[in-house]
């Protein structure tokens, strides 16, 4: 049986240290790297990683997500991913689902969502609970 959990994320990027310097701003820590096409990142209990031998942009209507502890901390972390040279997607707004949510790309493209869930838990570690 499989377990349900994810264990990596990898995103194709065209400039490694142009794409580690954006999550570095938005407060991520230093990443390894093994050689110099690939940066991995401890996120929590799963590793994610940016790697330039990575062919294609994923998957058509895909978002990466990262939930935050409290409403009024949507905008602050969308203005961070800016500053850093990303660039807004949707501003933060109350959501029908009675969440606030909004997204910002990367420098690559990649959209994350920045959302707060009330019916949602984040734990001191991080980790996400329904």
């Amino acid at each position: 049986m499989m377990e349900p959990r994810i264990s990596l994320v990898t995103l194709g990027v065209d400039d490694l240290d142009r794409a580690v310097a954006f999550y570095r701003a938005l407060g991520w820590p230093a990443p390894e790297r093994p050689d110099t096409e690939v940066a991995f990142f401890q996120a929590g209990g799963m590793v994610f990683a940016l790697w330039t031998g990575v062919q294609g942009r994923g998957a058509p209507g895909v978002e990466l997500a990262y939930n935050v502890r409290a409403p009024e901390d949507v905008a602050p972390v969308l203005e961070a991913a800016v500053a850093a040279g990303g660039s807004l997607v949707r501003p933060a707004e109350r959501a029908e689902w009675g969440g606030t949510s909004g997204a910002f790309a990367d420098p690559d493209g990649y959209v994350w969502e920045v959302a707060h869930n009330p019916d949602w838990t984040i734990g001191g570690d991080g980790a996400v609970r329904m």
